[in-house]
């Protein structure tokens, strides 16, 4: 009974949040922020009554969050959650299983299965593709190369799982100049180094130029990126897919949101033969718009990334079936599959798509809307981002600091090429005309002020 009236609470609680989310400030005020000081406390002698644990998480907890699951952040790249997969969410947390074995969880090990079938598909990727679920792109990525490092040392006599990395043949690894940093923090976990790397010229949108490549070979890793971070843009992946096809190098395309645009018939041309790489990274949490943490790592291959990531154990009842575990890093881990199940589910491929365009869109008349107003668009707006720069470096600073506190919509900042610039990302299936158009107004009212 005490469990039942708490979920109530729980539930009642975050339906009033979500309900109001649109008329909260996107960043916490001061006195939020404050109140965080109520958390400073000693650990209780005795037990507290979980209603009023739950009390006081609300009262100074959700003030004190950012509502990225609103329509107006633009912040890192951050989706919102969809209603069937948060719901699903809430669900999978109350059944409680280990995502990890058939065993533990039949239901999230069946939905992993569907969601993969699935994801392939949509993907246009080969029919035979595996995958795994993680946490994010930092964790794909790792994936995925662990995957490339086995089966590129595999085929020079040497097991990496057993032998580990001391007196091993040499890789190298690729990288254009633009890499992002969850793919060094890969690398630097893989013993890879992520200075080791040799990095590639990119061009102005920062895309890796063909023409800067250094000669290929099969003891060499090539990662593409599928979504600059800063400008959205995206390498030509087909044309070293090509490439490195001939001359037997692993291809991973690190497409923590890029990767997407091969869903929307729209966008996909800017991802064109990316389905020819070998291993694929990218979030669930950003446009696919599941609850944090989700990730998907995808091989063309997959019995090497079964080879790079199983672990074996008397008691660990494994059978002929795909057993989720065996293709992620993490062993015990939340029933992710189930979320992301629903998602996809509840959207349909027209529902994706539709989802992916309108960002774009939205991203295409914030760009519009602040060149018109007399600001700079520093990219070249093809997906879902967007850098503008106000003037000198400190004038942007000044408003990009302004329209954060100003609290109507919430973006980040970033330097590209030297210049400081608002970084706009539109990446929330809650976002609609009307909130770019409120969030528009308001960067360059703001903007005005601090001209």
């Amino acid at each position: 009974m005490i469990q039942e009236t708490l979920l109530t609470d729980a539930a009642a609680r975050a339906h009033h949040y979500l309900a109001n989310i649109a008329q909260r400030a996107v960043f916490p005020d001061a006195a939020a922020l404050t109140n965080l000081h109520k958390f400073d406390e000693s650990l209780p002698d005795q037990p507290t009554n979980p209603a009023a644990v739950l009390a006081l998480l609300d009262e100074f907890g959700s003030p004190a969050t950012t509502t990225s699951a609103g329509p107006r952040y633009f912040g890192f790249v951050t989706g919102g959650t969809l209603p069937a997969a948060l719901a699903a969410n809430w669900l999978a947390s109350a059944w409680d299983n280990n995502g990890s074995f058939i065993v533990q969880s039949p239901i999230n090990a069946k939905l992993e299965a569907v969601a993969l079938h699935w994801l392939v598909d949509l993907l246009g990727f080969p029919a035979t593709t595996g995958g795994g679920f993680v946490t994010g792109a930092t964790m794909a990525n790792f994936t995925g190369l662990a995957a490339a490092r086995h089966a590129l040392l595999q085929s020079q006599g040497w097991d990496v799982e057993a032998q580990g990395l001391f007196g091993a043949p040499p890789l190298t690894v690729l990288v254009g100049e633009e890499v992002h940093v969850s793919v060094l923090k890969a690398l630097s976990m893989l013993g890879l180094g992520r200075e080791r790397v040799i990095r590639v010229a990119v061009d102005d949108q920062g895309r890796m130029r063909p023409d800067a490549l250094p000669a290929l070979d099969e003891k060499t890793i090539l990662i593409l990126q599928a979504g600059n971070v800063n400008t959205g843009a995206c390498d030509p992946v087909g044309e070293f897919c090509t490439m490195a096809r001939t001359a037997g190098t692993w291809v991973h395309v690190d497409g923590a949101f890029g990767l997407w645009a091969a869903a929307a018939p729209n966008r996909a041309h800017l991802v064109a033969g990316i389905a020819e790489a070998d291993s694929w990274a990218t979030d669930t949490h950003k446009w696919l718009n599941v609850s944090y943490d989700g990730g998907l790592v995808l091989c063309r291959h997959p019995e090497h990334l079964k080879a790079a990531m199983s672990a074996n154990a008397a008691y660990l009842a494994t059978g002929d079936a795909r057993e989720p575990a065996q293709y992620t890093p993490e062993i015990s881990r939340r029933a992710r599959g189930i979320e992301i199940w629903a998602a996809l589910r509840s959207l349909g491929r027209s529902g994706l798509a539709d989802l992916i365009e309108r960002n774009c869109q939205s991203a295409t008349r914030f760009a519009e809307g602040l060149h018109a107003a007399g600001y700079e668009i520093l990219n070249k707006v093809e997906l879902n981002q967007v850098m503008v720069s106000f003037g000198d470096n400190a004038t942007t600073q000044r408003v990009l600091a302004a329209v954060q506190q100003e609290g109507t919509c919430w973006s980040g900042g970033t330097t590209w090429r030297g210049r400081a610039a608002m970084r706009i990302s539109v990446s929330s299936w809650a976002t609609t005309p009307a909130d770019v158009e409120q969030s528009l107004a308001a960067i360059i009212r703001v903007a005005q002020e601090h001209r």
